[in-house]
């Protein structure tokens, strides 16, 4: 298969995939996801996206229906099925029972559990990427990764047409605190050290950022979950986004000037070590 779409037991071609019109992500985006690259068929950090996923459903108070075992089991076995080893692997479920635009639910019935298979292969991360800034106007609950994105969407499309690959986020409210970007985690390198947002209610708690935080450490770097704002983000030494799909990349043009580029030695034993991570695990 090139492809592979899976919901409830069935699965073919995405293309092929029918969903019920009446399941709830229809009306409300009610469900939540999570999503990770595959190379050489093994799912990178499977474990953390899993425990992830399932923090995001019980912050949600959706009934999954399978297990952590058991949807790591089907993962596993659901990769094997496609032509290539190098995927970008997205699961998610929606809250059960089907609905006709009824806001109440009952909370016993399991989720509808949905992934996708799709080729994609790991960025490298060593072509630099341009960013915008805008206000984050999104909810106060950027920890859980639910469906409703349109937030994100819409700045996810301001970055497209300003030739940019990213939007980095803020809060005009909070002093113009630096929350995260449109899908991605966000943080700066000053002075030799990483600084990064803490994980509260207003990012998402990045599989990747994780692994970011680990490496400097182990690297010797020191590390400080701050919060830090437009101002800093705009003087720091370098600019980090990672992701998922893009453990590391660096930013070097900020709304349209120049930034970054004071600490390059830094970013590339970061981003050399985590790529190698990556590939090391997967094998």
């Amino acid at each position: 298969m090139k492809t592979l779409g899976y919901y409830n037991g069935k699965y073919d071609e995405i293309e092929n995939m029918v969903i019920p019109m009446n399941d709830r992500v229809h009306w409300y985006g009610d469900g939540v996801y999570d999503a990770g690259p595959c190379h050489n068929y093994h799912i990178f950090a499977i474990d953390e996206h899993i425990d992830r996923f399932f923090n995001s459903a019980a912050l949600m108070d959706i009934k999954m229906p399978v297990t952590k075992g058991e949807l790591k089991d089907l993962l596993t076995e659901l990769v094997k099925k496609v032509d290539t080893g190098d995927l970008f692997v997205y699961y998610q479920v929606t809250r059960g029972g089907y609905t006709n635009r009824l806001h109440s639910f009952d909370e016993s019935i399991p989720a509808n559990l949905w992934v996708t298979l799709t080729h994609a292969e790991i960025g490298d991360g060593k072509t630099p990427i341009k960013c915008i800034t805008e206000p984050d106007t999104r909810f106060y609950h950027c920890n859980v990764k639910t469906l409703n994105l349109m937030p994100s969407v819409i700045a996810a499309q301001h970055a497209k047409r300003a030739g940019a690959q990213e939007t980095i986020l803020y809060r005009k409210n909070m002093g113009n605190r630096v929350t995260e970007c449109a899908h991605s985690n966000c943080h700066i390198i000053l002075d030799g050290k990483l600084y990064t947002a803490p994980t509260d209610e207003l990012i998402l708690p990045g599989i990747a950022r994780a692994h970011l935080i680990r490496m400097a450490k182990k690297l010797g770097y020191a590390v400080s979950e701050t919060p830090y704002d437009l101002d800093t983000l705009r003087g720091a030494d370098e600019i980090l986004v990672t992701s998922s799909s893009k453990l590391c990349m660096h930013v070097n043009e900020l709304d349209e000037k120049p930034v970054g580029g004071k600490n390059q030695a830094m970013v590339e034993d970061l981003r050399s070590h985590l790529i190698d991570e990556f590939f090391e695990a997967t094998e």
